[in-house]
C-alpha cells in the first residue's frame, strides 16, 4: 500500500513539475510592464544611473559602468536579480525609488533570465515617446531669490538639490548620503524650496519637529521618510502636501493614528508601510478615504491557506530581510 502511495505521489509531483516547467515567461506581457513601471525612471532615456539603460534590448545587454547586469540563462549569477531581491531599505536595492518589487515580480524576472531572457527586437520599454505621453507635464517654474539661496545652503551642507531634468527648475533633494548627520536643523532651508518635487530623507536623524519645514512644499510629489524617527505626530505636518503621490514610511514608528493625517491627500497613490505600527484595520480605514491608494505592508499581507502556513511565510520573509 505504501509503495502505491509513493508511486502516486511521485507521478503527481512529476506532473506538477512538467506544468511548472511549461510556464513560459513572455517579455511583452510579463517583463515589459515591470521595467516600464519600476525601472525606466532611473534607467531610461532621461536618466541612466550607473550608466545603465533598460529601455531597449541592446542597451540592457550592454549593461552599466560595472558591466552586464544579467547573465542569460543564469539568474543566480545576475546582478540585476541580486539587486531586485535585496531587503527593503538596502543601499543597493533596485528600484531605489518607490516600493520594492513583489516576490511574484522578482520570480518572473528570475524565470525570464533562466529561460534565456528573450527580448523581441521590436520591444522598446520606452520612457520617452510612449511612456512620456502618459505623464503630466509640469508647468514652467522660476525660483525666487530666497529659494536660490536655500539651494546654495543645501549644496554647502553636502545635499544634492539638482533639477529633475535639463532646462527645468523643478528640483529633487537627497539627504540620504548625509545619513545621521542630517538633523532637523539641516532641513531648515527646505522652507523656501517651493520648486521641490522629490525629497529623500531616508536614514537620516530627523524627527517630527523637522517635518515642520515641509509644511508649505505644496508641489512635492515624492517623499522618502523610511528608517527615520518620525511618529504619528510628524505626519500632521504633511496635511498641506496636496500634490503628494508617493510616501515611504518603512521602518518608522507610525501607526494607525498617523494615517488619519493622510486622508485629505487626494492625489496620494502609493504608501509604503512595511515594518511600521500600522494594523490591517488602520490600513483598511485609510483605503476607505482614498480608495485608489496602493498600500504596501510587506509580509503582513501574505495570504496563506492556514494560520500555520501564514506563520511560516512570515518567518521566511523575516529571514529574507535579515540576509
Amino acid at each position: 500500500m505504501k509503495r502505491i502511495i509513493l508511486i502516486v505521489v511521485g507521478l503527481v509531483w512529476l506532473g506538477f513539475g512538467e506544468t511548472r516547467g511549461a510556464d513560459k515567461v513572455e517579455f511583452k506581457k510579463d517583463i515589459q510592464p515591470i521595467l516600464q513601471k519600476s525601472c525606466i525612471e532611473c534607467h531610461g532615456p532621461e536618466k541612466q544611473k550607473g550608466k545603465l539603460r533598460l529601455d531597449s534590448k541592446e542597451a540592457a545587454l550592454k549593461g552599466g559602468k560595472e558591466g552586464p547586469v544579467f547573465i542569460v540563462g543564469d539568474a543566480a549569477k545576475s546582478e540585476l536579480f541580486r539587486r531586485i531581491t535585496l531587503p527593503a531599505g538596502h543601499d543597493d536595492i533596485m528600484p531605489n525609488k518607490g516600493d520594492p518589487l513583489t516576490k511574484a515580480q522578482t520570480d518572473l524576472i528570475r524565470d525570464w533570465i533562466n529561460q534565456g531572457a528573450t527580448w523581441p527586437e521590436t520591444a522598446v520599454t520606452a520612457g520617452s515617446d510612449e511612456a512620456s505621453a502618459g505623464k503630466t507635464k509640469l508647468p514652467d517654474f522660476k525660483p525666487s531669490a530666497a529659494e536660490i539661496k536655500a539651494i546654495a545652503e543645501l549644496e554647502a551642507l553636502g545635499v544634492s538639490a539638482r533639477p529633475i531634468a535639463m532646462n527645468v527648475n523643478w528640483r529633487q533633494a537627497n539627504f540620504y548620503p548625509l545619513g545621521t548627520n542630517a538633523t532637523d536643523k539641516t532641513l531648515t532651508p527646505l522652507k523656501e524650496m517651493i520648486g521641490l518635487v522629490d525629497l529623500n530623507l531616508a536614514g537620516t536623524k530627523i524627527t517630527d519637529n523637522g517635518l515642520v519645514n515641509l509644511a508649505n512644499l505644496t508641489n512635492l510629489n515624492r517623499l522618502h521618510l523610511e528608517k527615520t524617527g518620525i511618529t504619528d505626530a510628524g505626519l500632521a505636518h504633511l496635511k498641506g502636501l496636496k500634490n503628494l503621490h508617493y510616501l515611504n514610511l518603512y521602518g518608522t514608528s507610525v501607526g494607525d493614528a498617523g494615517l488619519e493625517h493622510l486622508k485629505g491627500l487626494s492625489h496620494l497613490k502609493n504608501v509604503y508601510l512595511w515594518q511600521t505600527k500600522v494594523t490591517e484595520a488602520g490600513a483598511t480605514n485609510l483605503l476607505k478615504a482614498l480608495p485608489k491608494l496602493d498600500i504596501s505592508r510587506g509580509w503582513d499581507l501574505v495570504v496563506a491557506a492556514t494560520d500555520k502556513d501564514k506563520d511560516k511565510e512570515k518567518e521566511k520573509a523575516k529571514e529574507e530581510v535579515k540576509k
